[in-house]
């Protein structure tokens, strides 16, 4: 496989960049098990591809995540990767004969509304999905309260729409090994764990440092502080098991208010590290940059 399996969406909070990071983390002896890694916040799927081309001992993978048009994608690239490229291409190709900015803000204004509105297959809702993706402001993935996709339009003239051989590669990769493809509450994944060893990485929706940073309306639905208490629960609950180790991530709250020691007192149990993330979605440029995220583990 001459290209390496990586996110085929641009996703708020993607570990792309923290991933040299992330690896230095990882337990000791994860390469010495079979293995079964489990991801119950996928999003992008940074981690997951990551995890899968570094670890041949892994024989099971479970995906989840609460975004349903999210989740269709992962299997339609699992299941049916031509079909979407001969479909996304297609869709590449008109957008690209637009010649003017207007002309593909209408264009991008009407695929959203299709996206939000029409009864699709699941390659189209993919499709559409990757599409708006690659051409909406920033990347962003943010619904309303009625669960529409929102965001605006990013004003770019040829982006990478239909990357084929991504789309391929992440293909080979889900269909390596058993994958398993959930959609709905993180909780449930402890169904799917083995009986041998089982590695847990939590990327859930992180808490807002201030109350315009949030990207977390990936869904209706909303991740508050009762969720991340429900979280560490589920975490506490994993870590009585003999068989399981679990790494998490979240916002280092206390790099913006210093009396913000919500994660701190809420993982006072386990493992708390600090590593160094690029943050570049944000409407201001002069507020992108590094901050400082946390890592909690039950193992050291």
């Amino acid at each position: 496989m001459s290209t390496e399996a990586k996110p085929f969406l641009k996703w708020a909070g993607g570990k792309g960049q923290l991933l040299s990071q992330l690896e230095q983390h990882l337990p000791d002896d994860l390469g010495e098990h079979e293995l079964t890694y489990i991801e119950p916040f996928v999003g992008g799927g940074a981690m997951l591809f990551y995890m899968l081309q570094r670890f041949p001992n892994i024989k099971r993978a479970v995906i989840n995540d609460v975004n349903t048009y999210l989740i269709t994608a992962y299997r339609v690239i699992k299941d049916s990767p031509d079909d979407l490229i001969e479909r996304l291409a297609d869709l590449e190709q008109q957008y690209f004969a637009l010649e003017s900015e207007e002309a593909k803000k209408t264009f991008y204004l009407q695929a959203r509304g299709i996206f939000n509105d029409e009864k699709l297959d699941d390659i189209d809702r993919s499709k559409y999905l990757i599409f708006l993706n690659r051409t909406c402001f920033n990347g962003l993935y943010r619904v309303n309260a009625k669960g529409k996709f929102n965001v605006p339009f990013g004003r770019h003239m040829r982006p990478t729409i239909c990357n084929i051989e991504v789309i391929k590669a992440d293909s080979q990769v889900l269909n390596r090994l058993d994958v398993v493809i959930l959609n709905g509450d993180f909780e449930q994944t402890c169904d799917y764990m083995s009986d041998d060893y089982n590695f847990f990485y939590f990327d859930p929706p992180y808490r807002p440092l201030n109350a315009t940073s949030s990207f977390n309306s990936y869904s209706k639905e909303e991740f508050n502080d009762d969720e991340q208490i429900r979280l560490r629960d589920y975490c506490a609950f994993l870590n009585d098991k003999p068989n399981v180790k679990w790494m998490l991530s979240n916002a280092d709250c206390t790099a913006k208010n210093p009396d913000d020691t919500f994660f701190e007192e809420l993982y006072a149990a386990f493992n708390i590290s600090r590593v160094y993330a690029s943050r570049a979605i944000n409407a201001n440029p002069s507020k992108r940059g590094k901050l400082t995220e946390l890592l909690i583990k039950n193992y050291e």
